[in-house]
Protein backbone atom coordinates (compact mmCIF):
# COMPACT_ATOMS: atom_id res chain seq x y z
CA UNK A 1 0.00 0.00 0.00
CA UNK A 2 1.33 3.62 -0.59
CA UNK A 3 -0.30 6.31 1.95
CA UNK A 4 0.40 9.27 -0.57
CA UNK A 5 -1.98 7.14 -3.51
CA UNK A 6 -4.67 7.11 -0.71
CA UNK A 7 -4.27 10.80 0.58
CA UNK A 8 -1.93 10.37 3.40
CA UNK A 9 0.50 13.40 3.60
CA UNK A 10 4.02 12.01 4.73
CA UNK A 11 5.23 14.35 8.29
CA UNK A 12 8.63 15.11 7.25
CA UNK A 13 9.12 17.47 10.05
CA UNK A 14 8.42 14.64 12.73
CA UNK A 15 9.77 11.29 12.48
CA UNK A 16 9.29 8.99 14.73
CA UNK A 17 12.26 7.74 17.41
CA UNK A 18 14.57 5.13 16.53
CA UNK A 19 14.49 5.15 12.88
CA UNK A 20 11.09 3.69 12.77
CA UNK A 21 10.17 5.65 9.53
CA UNK A 22 7.60 8.18 9.05
CA UNK A 23 4.10 8.94 9.94
CA UNK A 24 1.39 10.06 8.16
CA UNK A 25 -1.48 12.35 8.29
CA UNK A 26 -4.99 12.97 6.86
CA UNK A 27 -8.01 14.95 7.94
CA UNK A 28 -11.36 13.55 7.34
CA UNK A 29 -14.42 14.49 8.07
CA UNK A 30 -12.34 17.53 10.48
CA UNK A 31 -10.82 14.97 12.67
CA UNK A 32 -7.03 14.68 12.57
CA UNK A 33 -5.93 10.68 11.85
CA UNK A 34 -2.20 9.23 11.93
CA UNK A 35 -1.09 6.35 9.61
CA UNK A 36 2.40 4.46 9.84
CA UNK A 37 3.18 1.79 7.34
CA UNK A 38 5.27 -1.70 9.27
CA UNK A 39 8.04 -3.07 7.41
CA UNK A 40 9.79 -6.57 7.88
CA UNK A 41 12.23 -5.16 9.82
CA UNK A 42 10.00 -4.23 12.47
CA UNK A 43 8.97 -7.88 13.25
CA UNK A 44 9.43 -9.90 16.56
CA UNK A 45 10.57 -13.48 16.73
CA UNK A 46 7.02 -14.82 16.21
CA UNK A 47 6.91 -12.94 12.64
CA UNK A 48 4.42 -10.45 13.62
CA UNK A 49 5.11 -6.81 14.16
CA UNK A 50 6.70 -6.21 17.16
CA UNK A 51 4.27 -4.75 20.23
CA UNK A 52 6.76 -2.10 21.17
CA UNK A 53 6.51 -0.81 17.19
CA UNK A 54 2.84 -0.33 18.12
CA UNK A 55 3.20 1.36 20.94
CA UNK A 56 5.80 3.82 20.00
CA UNK A 57 3.69 4.44 17.30
CA UNK A 58 0.99 5.32 19.33
CA UNK A 59 2.40 7.26 21.67
CA UNK A 60 4.41 9.43 19.13
CA UNK A 61 0.87 10.23 17.24
CA UNK A 62 -1.00 10.42 20.46
CA UNK A 63 0.95 13.36 21.29
CA UNK A 64 0.15 15.58 18.37
CA UNK A 65 -3.50 15.18 19.86
CA UNK A 66 -2.01 16.44 23.27
CA UNK A 67 0.05 18.66 21.34
CA UNK A 68 -3.11 20.59 20.08
CA UNK A 69 -5.06 20.33 22.94
CA UNK A 70 -2.38 22.04 25.01
CA UNK A 71 -2.02 24.86 22.25
CA UNK A 72 1.09 23.49 21.50
CA UNK A 73 2.78 23.68 24.89
CA UNK A 74 5.37 21.55 24.81
CA UNK A 75 4.41 17.79 26.83
CA UNK A 76 5.91 14.31 27.58
CA UNK A 77 3.92 11.08 28.21
CA UNK A 78 3.41 10.00 31.69
CA UNK A 79 1.37 7.07 31.48
CA UNK A 80 0.52 4.62 28.70
CA UNK A 81 -1.32 2.17 28.90
CA UNK A 82 -1.86 -0.49 25.62
CA UNK A 83 -4.18 -3.54 25.13
CA UNK A 84 -3.46 -5.73 22.12
CA UNK A 85 -6.07 -6.80 20.51
CA UNK A 86 -4.90 -8.59 17.02
CA UNK A 87 -1.81 -9.47 15.42
CA UNK A 88 -0.61 -6.85 12.03
CA UNK A 89 2.00 -8.27 9.35
CA UNK A 90 4.79 -6.49 8.00
CA UNK A 91 3.58 -3.90 5.18
CA UNK A 92 0.04 -3.38 6.83
CA UNK A 93 -1.02 0.07 7.38
CA UNK A 94 -1.92 1.46 10.77
CA UNK A 95 -4.50 4.15 11.62
CA UNK A 96 -4.59 6.01 14.60
CA UNK A 97 -7.89 7.56 15.47
CA UNK A 98 -7.63 9.26 18.75
CA UNK A 99 -9.06 12.10 20.92
CA UNK A 100 -8.93 14.15 23.88
CA UNK A 101 -10.73 12.93 26.86
CA UNK A 102 -9.93 16.06 29.32
CA UNK A 103 -7.73 19.05 29.62
CA UNK A 104 -6.49 20.24 33.09
CA UNK A 105 -3.78 22.97 33.78
CA UNK A 106 -0.66 20.64 33.51
CA UNK A 107 -2.28 17.32 31.91
CA UNK A 108 -4.11 16.12 28.84
CA UNK A 109 -5.76 12.71 28.44
CA UNK A 110 -6.10 10.91 25.16
CA UNK A 111 -7.11 7.63 23.91
CA UNK A 112 -7.44 6.35 20.75
CA UNK A 113 -7.51 2.89 18.87
CA UNK A 114 -5.03 1.38 16.19
CA UNK A 115 -6.56 -0.35 13.53
CA UNK A 116 -5.16 -2.15 10.23
CA UNK A 117 -8.18 -1.26 8.11
CA UNK A 118 -11.52 -1.66 9.89
CA UNK A 119 -9.45 -4.39 12.05
CA UNK A 120 -8.43 -2.90 15.75
CA UNK A 121 -5.04 -4.36 16.82
CA UNK A 122 -4.25 -1.86 19.88
CA UNK A 123 -6.34 0.17 22.48
CA UNK A 124 -4.48 2.80 24.13
CA UNK A 125 -4.98 5.50 26.73
CA UNK A 126 -2.85 7.96 28.66
CA UNK A 127 -1.89 10.73 30.32
CA UNK A 128 0.47 13.73 29.36
CA UNK A 129 2.18 16.65 31.34
CA UNK A 130 2.25 20.19 29.43
CA UNK A 131 4.76 22.49 30.61
CA UNK A 132 2.90 25.44 29.92
CA UNK A 133 5.21 28.76 29.73
CA UNK A 134 4.97 31.09 32.91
Amino acid sequence: MNPIEHGWKEMTDGPMPGGLGAAYSKKIDGVWRYGFLTRPDHINPAGAIHGGILMTFADHVLGLYVWAAADRAPNVTIQLNTHFLGAVSPGDFLELRGEVTRVTGSMVFVRGLVRVGEKGVLAVDGIWRVFRGK
